[in-house]
């Protein structure tokens, strides 16, 4: 965890400590076969006007620690507003302008009909509300982990970075009460040093590794259970189309024909990440039942000799504390070498890996050439496509690989509010990415959690903890 400014966060962890801590108007809604959403319990009402105008009333009396008072409107616009020089930006581009109309109620006005606007912005940690009169005193009007001013059934009692973060129920809270005194989040470096402190009885809940599923359902800790909350991750084999080796179509064609996907999945992830054809998940608006290429090693071959390639060594990197992309890199590993390509298998600590193919981090990228890179996404379909858009190149669009077409479908499937129409549109985007010969479409991972019996879980589809809804059972 490193921000919890909600327009300068990285994602999941710095959510999850938001959901708990801050207001935000709506929140996903998990109750039905399809996950829409809902107003918090923050507001007395939410709805949708029109459809560019989306109407909010607060409920009156929440307060800010730190004797900032009362929760308001402006509270609401101060922060939305801010967002449209933050970070996640782009998550705002819809709104026109948003108007405080009473001292609990506002409206939020968009430029025009954006059908993910309710589920992947205002249900997300881009749309938590942050205390103006406490950010404003800050020196750089913004902040990293001390919070100025927190309203919520919870607040941030102890942190001690890489370590642990300690929630303690919000005496000044005046909705629901939160059903835990404390709650201690223990920080693990991955999945299997988590898991080792669940057996130990450590701690009542840990996302686990997906390879780990079939050995806790054959034989579970006493007392314990598995809930997987979604299966929104998109995991690939990405190749930098801009460097030397790997510039010529017919070499990168030639390692997606490589590769044994399915012996990754069967081996690595132990059969139970779902195929993947292309980024967005089973049962998600543009999911795609097959894929342009298929497993062949003598047609990997004749690409390379068609290109003239011999000789070509090349170097993967993959986080150093996930088994399973370590396992699938050496997997990748044995099957470029049955077509004469030697693999360098190079592991990274977690923050130099997510930096590895960003111009900002440093000159990595420049040498960059394959990886496995996992994202997770969002219940609309434009949050898939989102990072690989021309002006993310050299950012998170590490392939490096520029589209008009492609630019131009994304922003238009953005205003489209007909469901088929945007489905074709997302099926072409994922298209036009293959196309390029710069994907090795992997596997969607269930979000998978290990949990004490004397607890209900509650985990968003995401993947980010919902503290406030984890009851004792």
């Amino acid at each position: 965890m490193e921000v919890l400014d909600p327009a300068y966060m990285i994602g999941a962890q710095e959510m999850a400590i938001q959901y708990a801590t801050m207001p935000r108007l709506a929140e996903l809604d998990l109750s039905g076969d399809a996950v829409t959403w809902k107003p918090s319990e923050f507001v007395t009402r939410l709805e949708l006007a029109s459809p560019t105008r989306i109407e909010f009333d607060l409920k009156p009396g929440l307060t800010w620690s730190n004797d900032y008072g009362e929760v308001t409107a402006e509270d609401v616009v101060y922060s939305y507003t801010r967002q449209l020089e933050g970070d996640w930006a782009k998550r705002w581009a819809a709104m026109e302008s948003i108007e405080v109309t009473g001292t609990h109620s506002g409206a939020i006005i968009l430029k025009h009909a954006y059908a993910p606007f309710m589920t992947v912005t205002m249900c997300t940690g881009v749309a938590t509300v942050v205390c103006k009169a406490a950010v404003e005193e800050l020196d750089e009007k913004r902040f990293t982990l001390n919070v100025p001013a927190t309203c919520g059934p919870y607040y941030i009692s102890e942190h001690i970075q890489r370590q642990k973060l300690t929630l303690s129920a919000n005496p000044d809270w005046s909705g629901t009460p939160a059903d835990f005194t404390e709650i201690e989040c223990i920080v693990v470096e991955d999945g299997n040093a988590g898991e080792l402190a669940f057996e130990a009885g450590e701690i009542d809940i840990t996302k686990i590794e997906s390879a780990s599923i079939p050995r806790y359902e054959e034989n579970p800790p006493e007392n314990a259970g598995i809930f997987v909350a979604g299966n929104l991750q998109y995991a690939w084999v990405g190749m930098n189309t801009e460097h030397p080796k790997l510039q010529d179509i017919r070499v990168r064609q030639a390692i997606q024909r490589a590769i044994n996907t399915d012996s990754i999945r069967q081996i690595a992830f132990k059969g139970v990440a779902a195929e993947a054809h292309g980024i967005v998940p089973p049962g998600i608006l543009g999911s795609r039942k097959e894929h342009g290429y298929a497993y062949d090693p003598k047609a990997a071959k004749a690409l390379l000799a068609e290109a003239g390639v011999e000789d070509l060594e090349l170097s993967i990197v993959t986080i150093n504390n996930n088994r399973e992309r370590l396992l699938a890199a050496q997997i990748m590993q044995q099957n470029l070498a049955a077509i004469g390509v030697t693999l360098n298998i190079q592991p990274l600590e977690s923050g130099q890996f997510w930096g590895y193919g960003r111009e900002s981090k440093g000159d990595a990228w420049k040498d960059s050439q394959l990886w496995i890179m996992r994202f997770g996404g969002n219940v609309d379909p434009s949050d898939y496509f989102q990072w690989f858009i021309s002006e993310q190149k050299g950012n998170w669009n590490w392939e490096r690989w520029t589209d008009e077409e492609f630019d131009t479908l994304y922003t238009k499937a953005l205003e489209l509010t007909d469901e088929e129409e945007r489905r074709e549109i997302y099926m072409r985007l994922q298209e036009i990415m293959e196309s390029t010969g710069a994907y090795i479409w992997l596997n969607h991972e269930p979000e998978a959690f290990l949990y004490s019996k004397s607890i209900e879980p509650a985990v968003d589809p995401t993947g980010v903890y919902l503290f406030a809804d984890i009851a004792p059972a």
